[in-house]
Parts: C-alpha cells; sequence; structure tokens
C-alpha cells in the first residue's frame, strides 16, 4: 500500500499518495533498461546462485527519508518476485531497520539487488536533503517553495524530482515543456529582455507561465512590464536580493519572485524573507548524499539479520 505523509507535519505531500503520479507503463520502461544496463548479456553469478525460492531483507542503515518504493517495486516485478514493504514512503529511517522483505528465485533477488539498491539510495538520499531543506525554512516562518531544479541526472530524472516531492519539495518544471524559462541566454540571443518575452507570451499564450532570470531591478522592471509571471534573481547574496525583491514587489505584486543560486542548506535561511515566493536549490538533486541501504538473504523460518552469518 502507497505510503502517505503530510506536508508541514513532516515530509511529502499530506494525503496523497504520490506513487500515483507515476505511469506503469513509464516504471516498467526504466526499470527494464536499468536491469539490461547491468546485464546485458550472460549472468554467470546465477549458476553460483541456483533458483531456488528465496527470501532477503532491505536494511536501511542511515538516517534519512524513505523514498523510491514504486521503482524497487518496478525493478522486482521485473524479474518475477515479490515485495513486501515494512515501511511506508516518506518514513523517517533510524538505523539499522528493516525496510522491506523480497521473495523470488535466488539468481533473479540477487540480478536485481545492485540496481534497485543504487535507485532507493539516491532517491532517499534526495529525498532526506529536500526534508532538511524545507525543514529549515519552515523553522524561519517562511512559507513560499522550496524546490529542486532542471539539474538532474539524464536518465534518473522521473526518480529525482520524485524524490523532492516525498522530501517535501517541489519539483519545479519537469522538462523545458512544463513552463518557459527565460535565461540569459535566451535574452542575448532575443536582443534583450522585453523581446525575449514577448516572443515567450505570444508562444505559449495562456497555457504556460513565463519565467525570466534577471540581474539588477532595472531588468527584472523589464521582465514584469513586459509580461512575465515570475522572475528569477540568480546568483544574489542575501542582502542584496531581499532590497531587490521587495522594490519588484512595490511596483508589481502579481509577479512570483524565485531566489536560486548558491542556496545551500546551511545558508537557506538566509534567502528566506517575505517578498520571495520561491527558493530553488540545484544541489539538492546534484549533491544530495546517498542513504546506504543493504539486500541480505536469509533462510526460510530464520531471524533477518543486517549482515551475513557464516560458519
Amino acid at each position: 500500500m502507497p505510503g502517505k505523509a503530510c506536508l508541514g507535519s513532516g515530509p511529502g505531500h499530506c494525503g496523497l499518495s504520490l506513487s500515483l503520479l507515476l505511469p506503469p507503463t513509464t516504471l516498467a520502461a526504466l526499470a527494464d533498461s536499468w536491469l539490461r544496463e547491468d546485464c546485458p548479456g550472460l549472468n554467470f553469478a546465477a549458476l553460483v546462485t541456483g533458483a531456488a525460492p528465496s527470501q532477503a531483507a532491505l536494511w536501511a542503515k542511515s538516517p534519512g527519508v524513505l523514498a523510491g518504493r514504486p521503482f524497487f517495486d518496478a525493478i522486482f516485478a521485473q524479474l518475477n518476485c515479490q515485495v513486501t514493504w515494512l515501511l511506508p514512503e516518506g518514513s523517517q529511517l533510524v538505523p539499522v531497520v528493516q525496510v522491506a522483505e523480497v521473495r523470488g528465485p535466488a539468481h533473479r533477488l540477487l540480478l536485481g539487488e545492485r540496481v534497485a539498491l543504487n535507485m532507493l539510495a539516491r532517491c532517499s538520499g534526495i529525498a532526506s536533503a529536500a526534508a532538511t531543506a524545507v525543514k529549515i525554512a519552515r523553522g524561519t516562518g517562511w512559507t513560499g517553495h522550496v524546490a529542486g531544479t532542471r539539474k538532474t541526472t539524464p536518465g534518473f530524472r522521473l526518480v529525482e524530482k520524485y524524490g523532492l516531492l516525498v522530501g517535501g519539495a517541489a519539483s519545479h518544471r519537469y522538462d523545458l515543456g512544463g513552463m518557459v524559462m527565460v535565461k540569459d541566454n535566451h535574452v542575448v540571443a532575443a536582443g534583450g529582455v522585453e523581446k525575449a518575452v514577448r516572443s515567450a507570451r505570444q508562444a505559449v499564450d495562456f497555457a504556460l507561465k513565463v519565467e525570466v532570470e534577471c540581474s539588477s531591478l532595472q531588468e527584472a522592471v523589464r521582465a514584469a512590464e513586459a509580461g512575465a509571471d515570475l522572475v528569477l534573481l540568480d546568483n544574489f547574496k542575501p542582502e542584496e536580493l531581499h532590497p531587490i525583491a521587495q522594490a519588484l514587489k512595490a511596483q508589481f505584486p502579481r509577479v512570483a519572485v524565485e531566489a536560486s543560486g548558491g542556496v545551500t542548506l546551511s545558508n537557506i535561511s538566509q534567502f528566506c524573507g517575505p517578498h520571495i515566493d520561491v527558493i530553488s536549490l540545484g544541489m539538492l538533486t546534484q549533491a544530495a548524499p546517498a542513504l546506504d541501504f543493504s539486500l541480505k538473504l536469509f533462510a526460510e523460518g530464520a531471524t533477518p539479520v543486517p549482515h551475513s552469518r557464516r560458519s
């Protein structure tokens, strides 16, 4: 059963099963591609293990937020193995704790082991960093959105964006079609902020929002006058950011302000302020430490332990 958690009191989105966001066909295709990458040909280790019915315990060995259950399930579903979860998605992990049990032929359990652990460690790490960022921001009394960015790993974006959501952060735009973000290079190519925004507005009409990266208050004002929905103040120091955001909001209260660039878990509180609507952190997907998980086989009827016992 998919886990549910509440935004504000913990990671995730209150009352929502985030797994519903993930199309089954996409999950299956991703799992298949990951398994093919790891074993595109002969699996010699299968001759060592054999195909006897077996069971393995999934252990969490570092603290953080559990995230990635649907992908884990999809990997082992490709191998005709069954997963039974002991903890819901978004759970706070206190090591060492058993998280799940996986059953199936021994050679197939071990074929999926490393792929599943890699995914779960990465997704849970991102959720953990996102949850920390949200907790710090909320601790200042700020009520805006903590968000990720499009700085994701090629081929792994769905997992990383999902991890952000489990951690309680906003995923930001999923891809180029999610919003028109006019960056500095777009402005140069278009011949100015006004031209860039007008072209963007004409292209998307009412369907999408337009966000413009600005390097000064003057540029932000021109972007707002041209019809930008959001202004991105990138790489500003907090002492520069807040006066500019305040001045812009005084003229254009409908325009949302996003702060980004150089934001980390150690300084995010400095970017929180009454005139900032969104704070985005590339480090949530680029630099979040992976959590430590292990998958250990155990004999039928035996008590699972997080380490191998051999006589």
